[in-house]
C-alpha cells in the first residue's frame, strides 16, 4: 500500500537530474560508445620500465592521453605504455585485455551469489521503447554510476537489436529477451564484444555478482502511442535519456487522432500499471471485482478510485492495447505472470 500512496502523492511529479562527480580524469562521464567503463582498483603485473619512459614532456603527454582516453589509473596506464614500448594504440588494447581477464576471473568467483537488488532502465527513441533489468547484490552498488553505465549499455544494446529487426509495422510489435539472449547482444556497431563482456568488466571493478536479467521492447506505427513510467525515477545528463528506477511500465495505446496530452496520459497509465499490477488488459465490458481485479480496464483507477481505468481512458478517447511491467528483483514466476 505504501507504493500506491506514493504513486498517488507523486502524481505527475518528475525527479530531477543527479549530477555525479569524480569519475576518471574529469567530472565528465564517458558515454558507452567511448572507451571502457572501468578503472582497475589494483595495479596489474609489474613490468620493468622501458627506455621510452622518462621525464620528457612527450612521455607525460602520452600518459595523460591514455589516461583521458581509457579512464584507467595512472599506474596502470604507465604499466601499459611500458609493456608496449610507448605505442598508444597497443597500450589501450593491453589495458582492456587485462581488465577483461580480471573481470572474468572475479565473475567466476562470485557466480552463484544472490542478486536481488539492481535497477530497471527505460529508454525511448522514436517509435521504439525498451525496458531492461540488471541486478546486483546490494542497493549501494545499484546507485554507483559505473553500474548505471552498465545498465545504459544494456538498454542501448537492446535498442539496437530492436531497431535492426526489419518488420513492416501495421500494428504494434512486442518482444522479450531472457538473460542468455541479452548477454549475447553486441555492445554496438563501433565496438567489438558482447554485453556479457561488459558485465564481466563491471563485476571486476565493483566486486559484486551481477546479472543481466531480462529486457522487453515495443515498436509502434503511426496511430499508436507508448506511455511510460518509472517509479522512483532518477535522471542523469551523462546517461542521456535513460531513466532508472525500481519499477517500470510501458503502456501501448491506440488513438484515432493526435492529442496534446498523450505524454501526460501515458505517464498516468504507466503509474496505474506499476501500482495496481494488472495481469491482463481485459475489456471495457468487464465488471469490477472478482476475477476482473487483475484486469487493467476493470480495476479502480489508481489516481481516482471512484471510477475504473476503463472509464478513465474511454473519456480520454484512447484505447489501451497492451502493457509491460517490470519490478526489480521479482522472481521468475512473478515475472512470467506479468
Amino acid at each position: 500500500m505504501s507504493l500506491l500512496r506514493s504513486l498517488r502523492l507523486c502524481l505527475v511529479a518528475r525527479t530531477g537530474s543527479c549530477s555525479v562527480r569524480g569519475f576518471g580524469p574529469s567530472t565528465d562521464l564517458p558515454s558507452f560508445k567511448a572507451g571502457s567503463l572501468l578503472q582497475s582498483p589494483q595495479p596489474w603485473h609489474t613490468f620493468h620500465a622501458g627506455p621510452w619512459l622518462s621525464s620528457s614532456a612527450s612521455s607525460k603527454e602520452l600518459l595523460m592521453k591514455l589516461r583521458r582516453k581509457t579512464g584507467y589509473s595512472f599506474v596502470n596506464c604507465k604499466k601499459a605504455l611500458e609493456a608496449c614500448g610507448g605505442n598508444l594504440k597497443q597500450a589501450e588494447s593491453w589495458l582492456h585485455e587485462q581488465a577483461q581477464k580480471e573481470g572474468w576471473s572475479k565473475a567466476a568467483k562470485l557466480h552463484g551469489r544472490k542478486t536481488k537488488e539492481g535497477v530497471i532502465g527505460l529508454l525511448q527513441e522514436g517509435n521504439t521503447t525498451v525496458l531492461v533489468e540488471v541486478n546486483c547484490e546490494t542497493d549501494f552498488v545499484s546507485r554507483n554510476i559505473k553500474f548505471q553505465q552498465l545498465v545504459q549499455q544494456v538498454a542501448f544494446g537492446t535498442m539496437l537489436h530492436c531497431q535492426s529487426l526489419k518488420d513492416q509495422l501495421s500494428t504494434y510489435s512486442k518482444g522479450f529477451l531472457n538473460s542468455s539472449e541479452l548477454s549475447e547482444l553486441p555492445i554496438g556497431p563501433e565496438r567489438e564484444g558482447s554485453l556479457k563482456d561488459q558485465l564481466a568488466l563491471a563485476i571486476g571493478k565493483l566486486g559484486e555478482n551481477m546479472t543481466l536479467k531480462r529486457a522487453a521492447w515495443v515498436k509502434v506505427p503511426t496511430g499508436f502511442y507508448v506511455g511510460s513510467y518509472v517509479h522512483g525515477a532518477t535522471h542523469s545528463p551523462s546517461l542521456h535519456n535513460l531513466v532508472l528506477g525500481k519499477y517500470g511500465a510501458v503502456v501501448i495505446c491506440e488513438t484515432s487522432e493526435p492529442k496534446a496530452n498523450l505524454e501526460d496520459l501515458g505517464r498516468r497509465l504507466g503509474q496505474h500499471v506499476v501500482g495496481m499490477a494488472p495481469l491482463s488488459v481485459g475489456s471495457l465490458d468487464d465488471e469490477p471485482g472478482g476475477e476482473a481485479e487483475t484486469k487493467m480496464l476493470a480495476q479502480p483507477y489508481l489516481l481516482d478510485p471512484s471510477i475504473t481505468l476503463g472509464q478513465y481512458v474511454q473519456a480520454q478517447g484512447v484505447s489501451v492495447i497492451d502493457f509491460v511491467r517490470f519490478e526489480c528483483g521479482e522472481s521468475e514466476e512473478e515475472a512470467e505472470a506479468d
